[in-house]
């Protein structure tokens, strides 16, 4: 790839993978981490001896002494939840002064917050399932070319006046659409002024950081939020998130050509969860799905909702796989499933009129209609958590890595076997 030192990681499920795994255990070998897509409504969680880091928009590297972390232009930033996690981080004694923040960004603001769950309310059971953090509103502003970005924040009375106008236009809203109480003014302007002067020596031309970077041969990591299959073009649709989580998002949201990236690194669980409404195929219902969710912790970083859970799809992945042009997995969570005799990983979905596919379906009352079909393989029934190499895993184990490549057609380049930085097992390096 043209000698670049770069890896994009990208979730190639619902998200909540285990991306914040690996981009810590790579962020150690990089000199730039790239956060390009989301908002907090995104979370990672980084274990590091007996403590557990929960980041959410500010990017893994910042867990690295020496890392530059970039916030890139495809991230909505709430300054709010941006300055509280700051705080909760340097108060753990962790060096908060290698952020940089895209002046291109946009802002996520109180109104977007009140919007986001006054529409959520409304629909009811039949809500998307956000985070109500006010990601999809800011992106709806930004694509209505109506949104204020993070350069608006650099000319202080002219960003007073534009929050003056937003305000009052979203109020308008919030009244008559919803009927809700609105927002004062007075005291958010003056809050978000704060903000703007104290994000001030932050706000960089990201982008140039990020080529200059690379063009120079450091190693620069692309840190994914979400995943694949919650992006807005590719995954279930409505039940997505509001940006683009696979490798195509670093192109436009961190300002980099595609030949830029080198490796790109699908993390798959090795299971499947998802958060939110919207059809799962190979969701579990039954006791099997709840002892993968107690076995693996699965309950969400930013919400503390218990995910959905089921066995490993193939055919998710397959569609991940084609979409990020993904050059190798990381396999997740690996350990979770020593607590079964036998697993099963779904590699096709059989129709209601007995046909069999292989490609993830658009139409959600299609994949509803589906069932997944198995192949079954024995379990390992043991504890793999102290496993260092792939030759230490049980046979039974080591054929389930086998069989996820055969249905991914990808090598799996890590497999992880617990939360801790030394529970990895690396069959390739990357970076």
């Amino acid at each position: 790839m043209m000698g670049y030192r770069t890896a994009a990681i990208i979730g190639s499920q619902w998200g909540d993978e285990g991306k914040g795994k690996i981009i810590d255990y790579l962020a150690g070998k990089a000199d730039v981490v790239v956060r390009a897509q989301g908002g907090n409504n995104a979370g990672h969680t980084v274990v590091i001896g007996s403590k557990k880091y929960a980041l959410h928009l500010i990017p893994s590297g910042v867990l690295r002494p020496g890392a530059v972390n970039v916030i890139g232009h495809g991230v909505v930033v709430d300054p709010a939840g941006f300055f509280a996690e700051i705080e909760t981080l340097e108060a753990d004694g962790v060096d908060c002064s290698r952020i940089f923040v895209s002046d291109r960004a946009h802002i996520v603001f109180p109104w977007h917050r009140e919007l986001d769950g006054l529409s959520e309310d409304r629909a009811g059971g039949s809500g998307i399932g956000t985070t109500k953090r006010g990601i999809g509103p800011c992106y709806t502003d930004k694509a209505a070319r109506i949104g204020l970005r993070v350069c608006d924040m650099l000319d202080a009375d002219a960003f007073k006046e534009k929050m003056s106008a937003r305000i009052d236009a979203s109020n308008e809203v919030i009244e008559k659409i919803y009927g809700a109480t609105t927002l004062g003014k007075a005291h958010m302007i003056e809050e978000y002024a704060g903000y703007a002067e104290r994000m001030r020596p932050m706000i960089a031309d990201t982008g140039v950081i990020v080529y200059d970077a690379v063009s120079s041969g450091k190693s620069v990591l692309f840190e994914g939020a979400q995943g694949t299959m919650l992006d807005i073009d590719l995954g279930t649709y409505p039940y997505v998130t509001s940006s683009h989580p696979g490798s195509g998002g670093f192109i436009v949201g961190a300002g980099i050509g595609p030949r830029m990236i080198g490796e790109i690194v699908g993390v798959v669980k090795a299971y499947t969860t998802r958060v939110g409404a919207g059809p799962m195929v190979t969701e579990l219902t039954d006791e099997s799905g709840d002892a993968i969710r107690e076995a693996g912790h699965e309950y969400g970083t930013t919400t503390g909702r218990p995910r959905r859970c089921g066995w490993f799809d193939g055919v998710v992945v397959n569609h991940s796989v084609r979409t990020n042009g993904t050059t190798g997995i990381a396999l997740m969570l690996l350990d979770v499933l020593g607590v079964f005799d036998e697993v099963k990983l779904c590699y096709a979905y059989e129709t209601p009129d007995g046909a069999k596919i292989k490609h993830f379906p658009a139409s959600l009352e299609m994949l509803a209609a589906c069932r997944p079909l198995y192949k079954t393989m024995r379990g390992w029934r043991s504890d793999i958590s102290g496993c260092r190499s792939f030759d230490d895993l049980p046979e039974e184990a080591r054929a389930y890595v086998g069989e996820v490549e055969a249905l991914s057609g990808v090598p799996v380049k890590i497999i992880s076997v617990g939360p801790g930085r030394e529970q990895t097992i690396i069959r390739e390096e990357i970076l």
